[in-house]
């Protein structure tokens, strides 16, 4: 009631004016209840504790499991208060959840609700804005708010490792013509042992049947790292499926990620450029090639916010990223559209020493002229139309 105060200075003044005992005593008493109410009001909710407890990580078709904890640390009742989270539209339906509460003193309620994560995204949970007052409502409503919280939904990722992917593919190490490096994962053979060879590389299954020495031979390997780069220039997928195009070559990095760190066991990196949400601002997105478990997360991470952007170079973006790769580094490459720039830069990145493989997603037009360009040079081609096409690679 924002007129409360004006209407006991009006009374005051009236009884002030006539002089009437029974007016002062009505003014007393609307003042103690006033005082009483924004005293209680005031102490009630600054004792007010609120929490929110869930998993900020999920994948989707996940369902989260949200808790809103409250708790009246005070000495006095809290007669009402009104809780109202804010939810994104395509998390819960309604997008809030509205509850009323009444709270004793040291007084614990709990809010649960779930959300059904649906697409991958950054999604803000929150705030909490809450709301108490007095019984009587002499007072206006005090409100409160907490702050927003993320919730990330991680892109679907398709299993690869029922696959029998060639040697060409982008998610086996190539072999090298000249020794780089011997590549312990990869057995060859036995040969007798010379003085020099470390005790590590004997075969001692092979050695206790021939009754001598015999060490592993192992492939010669090039550099076993791997970089996937992904356009998300909207403009480089067909206007009519530029959503399930792009989403779908989210979901293509995402796997291939996935299966080269977890199977593969070889280091991955991404390379894009996006419309980063966290920021509101277009952003470049460069991760090293990593080998852990933590680099599967980051990548994951990245690739669940990212959104499609309209200025994006992404033949800039392939020859400034891939400098910094060891040479015989596969690069795999994944778009919406094959065009003569792109594979200028493509044989650019050939003659550097870079493996290089691309895959179209849901492309609008490929000539057969670019597909026997590209047999010419030694880059293969994969197409990808729908999720169930990553199972099928062969």
């Amino acid at each position: 009631m924002g007129y409360f105060v004006p209407f006991l200075i009006i009374l005051f003044v009236i009884a002030a004016l006539l002089r009437v005992d029974f007016f002062f005593v009505i003014v007393y008493l609307f003042f103690a209840v006033y005082v009483l109410s924004r005293t209680w009001v005031q102490q009630a909710s600054s004792r007010l504790h609120v929490q929110r407890t869930y998993v900020n990580r999920a994948f989707p078709g996940d369902t989260v499991h949200v808790k809103i904890s409250v708790h009246n640390g005070s000495w006095l009742p809290l007669p009402w208060l009104e809780v109202h989270e804010s939810l994104p539209v395509h998390l819960a339906t309604p997008p809030y959840r509205h509850e009323v509460l009444s709270l004793r003193p040291h007084q614990d309620a709990q809010i649960s609700y779930t959300l059904r994560c649906q697409r991958r995204g950054y999604y803000l949970i929150g705030p909490i804005t809450m709301e108490t007052g007095d019984l009587l409502g002499l007072l206006k409503p005090r409100q409160m708010e907490t702050t927003a919280e993320h919730l990330i939904v991680y892109p679907h990722v398709v299993p690869l490792e029922r696959l029998g992917l060639p040697t060409r593919a982008p998610l086996v190490s190539l072999l090298a013509r000249s020794a780089l490096f011997e590549d312990p994962a990869r057995t060859m053979g036995v040969r007798d042992y010379v003085r020099g060879d470390s005790p590590r590389s004997i075969h001692w299954g092979a050695t206790a049947s021939a009754g001598r020495l015999l060490v592993k031979q192992y492939q010669r390997s090039i550099a076993r790292e791997s970089l996937v780069c992904l356009d998300l220039n909207h403009e480089d997928y067909g206007q009519r499926q530029r959503y399930t195009a792009t989403e779908l070559a989210i979901v293509t990095a995402a796997s291939i990620a996935s299966h080269v760190i977890t199977h593969e066991r070889l280091p991955v990196g991404l390379a894009t450029e996006a419309y980063d949400p966290l920021n509101d601002q277009q952003a470049r997105f460069y991760l090293p090639p990593r080998s852990q478990r933590a680099q599967l997360m980051s990548v994951l991470e990245v690739l669940a916010r990212v959104e499609t952007c309209a200025t994006t170079c992404f033949e800039s973006l392939l020859r400034e990223e891939t400098i910094k790769l060891s040479w015989g580094s596969t690069v795999t490459v994944i778009t919406g559209s094959a065009s003569e720039t792109l594979f200028d830069t493509l044989a650019y990145l050939r003659r550097t020493g870079l493996a290089v493989a691309l895959i179209l997603v849901q492309p609008t037009h490929t000539s057969f002229g670019l597909q026997g360009r590209a047999r010419l040079l030694g880059i293969p081609i994969q197409q990808v139309w729908e999720e169930g096409d990553l199972e099928s690679w062969h």
